[in-house]
């Protein structure tokens, strides 16, 4: 079977495209694919290289953990080479502050584009940035030994890699407190139960439930998943009537595009 070249592969993510379906892979196992700003800033350069034929990525890491985290030296006073240490930007201005964090969630944002669906496939540590990393994703599958945990606030942060969310619109605002404060594991059968994860299997058959999931969701027509993600995404934000007339305008537009009379 040949592999399709990589479009990416750098600082610890590749990105491979088979037709519809994009995978971004974690490719630091010795080191449970721990994160870091040049492994964030690689992901955003994913996001922006996917061709427009993709409609389903799967994001996944190598080895036996999906991912443990930030990389503690980012703690340290010498941080990263070439980069800022944490220490260093906590005493630069207010605003480089602000936007270096906003660029480090870019990597995460661009998953939840209503133009595609995505698909977490978590087996093994998904801590802190690995956690909020699933959470970017619209689906999770997850290996029966996964522990999901948010350690943030453990070391006096949080979580700001744009998992609160997510977090909360799943779980609900007491559970996610309560996980995110006591920086406790959640497994898979509570994960599924609380509607973290889409499904558990024994961890050797993860990549065969995704490749089942991604067949089933690339099987329906584009344009329909493409209106339904955007319906969806926007309930939290709208009211019953304004929903009502989200379906409307949407419905409207693919009867005229199934009768041939669309834009």
């Amino acid at each position: 079977m040949n592999l399709p070249a990589p479009l990416l592969d750098k600082d610890g993510v590749r990105l491979t495209v088979d037709d519809a379906i994009a995978t971004v892979s974690l490719t630091n196992p010795d080191k449970r694919n721990v994160q870091s700003p040049a492994l964030w800033r690689a992901l955003g350069e994913a996001g922006r290289a996917l061709p427009g034929s993709v409609r389903v990525v799967v994001v996944r890491g190598e080895g036996k953990s999906f991912s443990a985290g930030l990389d503690r030296q980012a703690f340290t006073p010498e941080g990263f080479d070439g980069e800022p240490s944490f220490i260093d930007l906590a005493r630069g201005d207010d605003d480089v502050l602000d936007s270096t964090i906003a660029e480090y969630q870019d990597a995460f944002t661009w998953l939840r584009r209503s133009d595609i669906l995505t698909v977490a496939a978590v087996q093994g540590h998904a801590i802190g940035a690995g956690f909020q990393l699933a959470l970017s994703c619209d689906l999770r599958v997850v290996a029966d030994d996964v522990q999901f945990a948010m350690r943030e606030t453990s070391l006096g942060l949080v979580p700001d890699l744009t998992g609160t969310h997510p977090l909360v619109s799943l779980v609900g605002y007491a559970r996610a407190l309560e996980i995110c404060v006591t920086g406790r594991y959640v497994h898979a059968d509570e994960a599924v139960r609380s509607g973290l994860a889409n499904v558990s299997v024994p961890a050797d058959e993860l990549a065969d439930a995704t490749q089942d999931l991604v067949a089933a969701l690339v099987a329906a027509p584009r344009d329909a998943v493409i209106e339904t993600k955007a319906l969806l995404q926007g309930v939290t934000g709208r009211t019953l009537d304004e929903q009502r007339a989200a379906e409307r305008a949407a419905q409207g537009r693919r009867l005229r595009d199934l009768a041939g009379i669309g834009d």
